[in-house]
């Protein structure tokens, strides 16, 4: 029952989101195309509900030359495809704003396991022992608030069991709220890195 609530709040948060933040777009869509040549949005192909795939929106914060479809921690000098304003995009997690389309379209909810790419088998598969894949992706959910690109498979794949196994209301308020403190502090965003050991280690023992 609360999964049906949840889709219905969803929708009509993104949706009111999408109009309010309509000026927001336009302003960062004009600083995209005078930064770098190349589409305002990029889109990529990404593991949804029941380990099926679907294509996510973002704002393009990389060279049109970056090599497609491979997690920026796995590139060499990932920091050198991004651009200027790709930088702050990502830094404020602007560059994810377009997945309020993803949300209205029924493909993403606003909280849950953040989608991977299509061919990261490695966390989807760890994802299966907890039964992460079978709710929508999120536009950002436990393991982002708890270390975000800081993580390891291992790790954000048990996060994201964690809050399978407390869904509900509270959990996502606690993300919810948990997420606009952790973008303000710009906590969990490193190009390039998968974190620390002693991280990982915290974040395992997390209840």
């Amino acid at each position: 029952m609360y999964l049906k609530i949840k889709r219905v709040i969803d929708f009509i948060l993104a949706l009111t989101a999408l109009i309010l933040l309509s000026p927001l777009f336009l302003i960062v869509a004009l600083w995209i195309k005078s930064d770098s040549p190349g589409p305002v949005f990029f889109k990529q192909k990404r593991i949804g509900i029941h380990r099926s795939n679907f294509y996510i929106y973002k704002f393009r914060s990389m060279r049109t030359d970056t090599p497609k479809d491979m997690p920026t921690h796995m590139l060499d000098a990932a920091d050198s495809f991004i651009t200027k304003s790709g930088h702050f995009l990502r830094k404020t997690s602007l560059d994810e704003l377009p997945q309020l389309i993803n949300i209205i379209k029924g493909e993403m909810a606003i909280i849950g396991p953040r989608p991977a790419l299509w061919n990261q088998y490695d966390l989807a598969d760890e994802r299966d022992k907890y039964g992460a894949n079978e709710v929508l992706p999120g536009l950002t959910g436990w393991a982002q608030i708890n270390g975000r690109d800081e993580l390891p498979i291992p790790v954000k794949a048990r996060l994201d069991g964690q809050y399978i196994e407390k869904l509900g209301l509270k959990m996502d308020l606690k993300c919810f709220f948990g997420t606009i403190i952790s973008v303000l502090k710009g906590d969990g965003v490193v190009e390039g890195g998968t974190g620390a050991i002693e991280k990982a280690q915290r974040e395992l023992k997390v209840k």
